[in-house]
């Protein structure tokens, strides 16, 4: 049996898989690794994850997740898992190789998550080969969840919609200028605040003005990321994360209108990550 997980800021997916199939799952919390001590991961892990398992003998344990950026913070990690969910093997990998994974198996091409955040690589079919750095939602995570919420609420506050569309986002959410203004400046996490309002687009994606603003964003995503890998035209664009899946006609549209083809668009990668793991090479 191995046990597979998925883990964001928000929730871990835990799959523990036999022959193929799932034979538990367990949400626990979410927590970024490059934010917590290893003790502290430790402590999650026994509290939150142990009890759902005990009994349990796993071979493998595969781990992806937020902040795995090196080896000293993975290293964290399977020792955290370790203490208490033991393994013959613990492999511990960024978030962006799940994806990668999940959407291309062992083929090669350019792996992308929109959701919260965004990211992309060039994933040889092994291992990723080239990454633009995403810099987060003030720097860029262009189309993500982040960079949405933030763009609809600067226009909703310097009035670039129109005024019933205004008014209908601010009583929806509760909101006026100094409750938006709290929630960005003074209260964290901001990016889950500015992800949290952006079912308002796709309820409203038939407003010309909405549909603009997301369209935009999403191809400052292909221009400002995507263009950057070499032969980038020749590679299927696959995606996973829930923007790109319930935006997935807008998004479509912004591949469509800078000559890129969008392949396959997952909403959560643990589907792939299964197959992967459990598909003979």
């Amino acid at each position: 049996m191995i046990l597979i997980a998925d883990c964001g800021s928000t929730k871990i997916q835990w799959c523990a898989v036999e022959n193929g199939k799932v034979v538990k799952e367990v949400f626990t919390p979410g927590m970024n690794a490059v934010m917590l001590t290893e003790e502290e991961m430790a402590q999650r892990i026994g509290n939150e994850l142990k009890p759902e398992v005990e009994g349990m003998t796993f071979d493998s344990i595969y781990f992806y997740g937020a902040g795995c950026i090196s080896e000293e913070v993975c290293a964290n990690v399977r020792r955290a898992i370790a203490a208490h969910v033991p393994a013959p093997v613990i492999e511990v990998y960024t978030d962006l190789l799940a994806a990668a994974r999940a959407l291309f198996g062992r083929e090669a091409g350019i792996a992308c998550i929109m959701g919260t955040g965004s990211n992309s690589c060039y994933y040889d079919g092994e291992k990723i080969v080239d990454n633009v750095s995403p810099l987060g939602y003030i720097l860029g995570d262009e189309g993500s969840g982040a960079v949405l919420g933030k763009l609809l609420v600067g226009d909703v506050l310097k009035k670039q919609l129109p005024e019933p569309l205004c008014e209908k986002f601010l009583a929806q959410y509760d909101l006026d200028r100094m409750k938006i203004i709290q929630k960005v400046y003074r209260e964290h996490p901001a990016n889950r605040f500015l992800a949290s309002v952006t079912p308002f687009l796709i309820q409203n994606i038939e407003e010309p003005a909405v549909h603009r603003l997301v369209l935009n964003a999403f191809k400052a995503f292909f221009v400002r990321n995507i263009a950057n890998y070499k032969d980038y035209k020749n590679y299927s664009i696959n995606f996973v994360g829930s923007i790109a899946h319930y935006y997935k006609d807008v998004l479509e549209e912004a591949a469509c209108s800078v000559d890129c083809k969008i392949g396959k668009i997952l909403q959560a990668p643990m589907e792939g990550l299964i197959a992967f793991h459990t598909e003979k090479n």
